[in-house]
């Protein structure tokens, strides 16, 4: 039973998560012969407040660009 943990900062369309599940259990069937079925696949939505690249919260760096 593959289980894939996605982390993003910030958050996916329903969309994006549909399309992100559909290619990685694909991956995973073509490279593991692991049925697409029995792949599960968890998102975590991180909030930008919660994330740093470095020494800086990427929710301070948004605010920043957004005020040039």
């Amino acid at each position: 039973m593959p289980y894939i943990n996605v982390k993003v900062a910030g958050e996916l369309t329903i969309e994006q998560k549909r399309t992100i599940a559909d290619e990685f259990s694909q991956t995973m069937f073509k490279v593991t012969g692991k049925p697409r079925q029995n792949c599960y696949i968890v998102f975590d939505e991180v909030s930008r407040d919660n994330w740093a690249k470095g020494a800086d919260i990427l929710g301070d760096v948004d605010r920043a660009s957004e005020k040039k």
